[in-house]
């Protein structure tokens, strides 16, 4: 089973995932849902998701992101 789904501390802060996770949009993180809330009110939020959106265009489904 891939780390994503087994693993039990955000990347990020170090805290737990019992309330969720996600992947970051800027990176391959796996985040807990209040690194995500901060990730959102980055300025550069936007671009991320675009960037994102345009790789899975592309057929790309590992993309690494943008950088954080």
């Amino acid at each position: 089973m891939d780390k994503f789904f087994t693993q039990t501390r955000c990347d990020r802060c170090g805290g737990s995932l019992e309330g969720g996770r996600q992947m970051s949009m800027f990176n391959m993180d796996c985040c807990c849902m209040e690194c995500i809330r901060k990730e959102r009110q980055r300025r550069d939020y936007r671009e991320a998701q675009e960037a994102e959106r345009a790789a899975l265009l592309r057929g790309e489904r590992n993309f690494e992101g943008i950088g954080f």
